[in-house]
């Protein structure tokens, strides 16, 4: 069992061809993976975990809470993360957080901004971030872009879609792992008592009937 008096935060994310968790401890990360794949995250995901807590020498018990990506992205990778979470979280009796890709694309970078990630089939997902505000994700056509973006500098998977059709754009890389600003957004959310359970952000219907792929296997405590 591990000792730390900082709240520690367990975040995940399988909502594009990744794999990523991240073990959080105050401001402190303890772990962090990533791993690149299209398809079987169901199959990685709880081992993936188990090792990023085996890396700080902590278990499933040792956590405060959880934060998990709901998308937007894969249809499939969102479910398998998102009933993970919700499932630990249940077993364990911890808070769950759900937090939206696009704003974790966003964490700890400059306002105002626009996040792109490339939504195949030419279309991107598009949320802009202000100084005091953050805008609805969207889902548009690379031929928006121009009119969602005006004068803010740009972020994420889709920046080569707008730079193809637009000259002079600001790019900005990320200045966090996904998992990692997860955990981050987590920690600042996970003790609030109207928290609600983490629901799946879909901008766009599925492609076809729900996967048969097998959801996770969950870990012992």
């Amino acid at each position: 069992m591990m000792t730390t008096s900082a709240p520690l935060i367990l975040a995940f994310d399988t909502s594009a061809a990744h794999c990523a968790a991240a073990l959080l401890s105050g401001d402190k990360l303890l772990a962090h993976a990533h791993e690149p794949m299209a398809k079987g995250q169901a199959e990685r995901l709880m081992p993936l975990v188990a090792e990023v807590l085996a890396m700080a020498g902590a278990a499933l018990s040792d956590l405060d809470a959880i934060g998990v990506g709901v998308g937007p992205g894969n249809f499939t990778g969102i479910r398998i993360s998102v009933s993970a979470a919700r499932g630990l979280a249940l077993a364990l009796g911890i808070p769950a957080v759900g937090v939206s890709t696009l704003e974790a694309l966003a964490h700890a970078l400059p306002r105002p901004l626009c996040v792109i990630e490339d939504a195949r089939r030419d279309a991107v997902y598009v949320q802009n971030f202000d100084a005091t505000a953050a805008h609805a994700p969207l889902l548009l056509s690379p031929g928006d872009l121009a009119a969602c973006i005006g004068a803010r500098a740009i972020t994420g998977s889709g920046v080569a879609v707008a730079q193809s059709m637009i000259a002079g754009l600001h790019v900005l890389p990320p200045a966090l792992p996904l998992a990692e600003a997860i955990a981050r957004i987590a920690a600042q959310r996970w003790n609030d008592p109207a928290l609600p359970r983490p629901a799946p952000l879909y901008l766009r219907p599925p492609d076809a009937a729900a996967a048969r792929e097998r959801g996770p296997v969950m870990l012992p405590a």
